[in-house]
């Protein structure tokens, strides 16, 4: 289960939420939703968003965490994963000063 799905699962019951309500809310299919909550398929930045919003969250951390696990589901296997990582870190850092 990916981490963001499990906040946002945390989030939604705290809300006090329905899977089923939450899911009508954002306008998603609620066995989609479901797996989206479990890490079986890929949140997208939209619908966290969108999620966000409904659960009066900051998205900010959200995102962050979304973004991070990208980041890994694509280098976790890779045998440069780390190397490949730290050239993307500075390569970012280059391009923001732009």
């Amino acid at each position: 289960m990916s981490t963001t799905g499990k906040r946002l699962r945390k989030l939604r019951e705290k809300k006090g939420l329905t899977l089923r309500k939450a899911a009508m809310q954002a306008d998603v299919d609620v066995a989609i939703l479901s797996k989206m909550e479990r890490g079986e398929r890929k949140l997208t930045k939209e619908l966290i968003l969108k999620l966000a919003e409904m659960y009066n969250e900051n998205p900010d951390e959200l995102i962050i965490g979304f973004l991070g696990e990208k980041v890994i589901n694509e280098l976790e296997n890779e045998e440069f994963g780390m190397e490949a990582l730290k050239v993307a870190e500075k390569q970012l850092k280059h391009i923001k000063k732009q």
